[in-house]
């Protein structure tokens, strides 16, 4: 399973705790976790400094905590555990999956499954609510969109339209043509 995965596991970029002006990265590779710095100062005893590197493969990274206070320190508890289980062979495949390929999964889930996954990160949680996932869950329900559904949809959004009932829905679809007027006669 681990052969397919991207030479590259995982990958942060980020400037350290104020007042700190640093640059950092974090690079964890199918076998090394590689952190980089660069001092960035005004001051004269700094300046010369050059950039700086780690390397650990996973097994010795697991046992640094030096390495890993600083990496805790700059990216957080929450990206320290991440790389940890990257090092332990713990992969998360579902975060690998693009966002088009979970949208299209999640379409097919029922209303409570998607309000919980919503609950469980922030990327399920942007997706949940994603205009894309509504207007599909719209598709699934209606035999077919029209022009004036669409048009309706790009004002009060397709997660709203889809839990609008159908008398609701007719009524705001006839209340915007009346607002439009009546339709124009073609002159030939």
């Amino acid at each position: 399973m681990a052969s397919w995965l991207p030479e590259t596991l995982f990958e942060i970029v980020g400037q350290g705790p104020a007042p700190s002006k640093d640059y950092y990265q974090l690079l964890v590779t199918r076998s090394q976790v590689i952190f980089r710095w660069w001092k960035i100062s005004l001051r004269s005893k700094y300046r010369s400094t050059k950039p700086g590197e780690a390397k650990e493969n996973h097994e010795n990274f697991l046992e640094n905590s030096h390495l890993q206070v600083q990496i805790a320190l700059i990216f957080g508890a929450r990206i320290l555990d991440y790389v940890f289980n990257l090092c332990e062979g713990k992969f998360d495949f579902l975060e690998r999956l693009s966002d088009r390929l979970l949208l299209n999964i999640i379409s097919y889930l029922d209303l409570e499954d998607i309000a919980r996954l919503s609950q469980t990160s922030h990327r399920f949680e942007k997706l949940c609510s994603s205009e894309a996932l509504w207007e599909e869950r719209v598709r699934l329900v209606c035999d077919a969109i029209t022009p004036d559904m669409r048009a309706l949809a790009s004002e009060i959004g397709w997660r709203r339209l889809f839990f609008t009932n159908k008398l609701q829905l007719q009524r705001q679809l006839r209340k915007r043509r009346q607002k439009q007027g009546p339709p124009r006669k073609k002159l030939y």
